[in-house]
């Protein structure tokens, strides 16, 4: 008896995902304006990065990410009760975004969303997510989150049998 419940992604976009946090991206709805003696546009603000509790400091990092064979089974999810988390990708493949509200994990709450090469996310604090889903091939993310004192990650395994619908 398969016991695997399906779920499909839903391209991602600032008014869909607001719940969860920020969509890095370049749009018209983005504060922006000239610098560099008009060589440069300067897309501005567009994500609210939280690091400061218990004298947190912000980190810059590159994960690389391999993808997995899909079906995607989701077998766990984390959070960072200390700060958010921010991953911009640095090539041109999509990749896939998990994630569920801020409180305690609800399995039948977690959703997926199909993001760009184009798009940045950046987890608010304290809601669930998925590490990095790379598709089609090895894929680099630029990271913004915190270091410093305190535990920030909590991670919660799964039984596998929510599997995201292959890509």
């Amino acid at each position: 008896m398969n016991n695997k419940k399906q779920i499909s992604p839903t391209i991602l976009t600032q008014e869909n995902f607001a719940q969860f946090g920020d969509v890095i991206e370049v749009n018209e709805q983005a504060k922006n304006f000239t610098i560099n003696d008009g060589f440069t546009q300067r897309y501005h603000d567009l994500a609210q990065v939280d690091v400061n509790e218990q004298n947190g400091r912000t980190l810059i990092n590159i994960f690389r990410s391999t993808p997995l064979p899909q079906p995607v089974s989701i077998k766990m999810m984390e959070r960072h009760p200390l700060s958010s988390q921010a991953f911009i990708p640095l090539g041109q493949q999509p990749y896939l975004v998990v994630v569920a509200p801020k409180g305690e994990l609800q399995i039948a709450n977690i959703e997926v969303f199909l993001a760009s090469a184009k798009q940045g996310v950046n987890y608010h604090k304290g809601t669930w997510h998925h590490y990095c889903l790379a598709l089609h091939q090895v894929s680099d993310f630029l990271v913004v989150d915190r270091g410093g004192a305190g535990d920030n990650c909590d991670v919660i395994h799964l039984d596998g049998t929510l599997v995201i619908a292959k890509q």
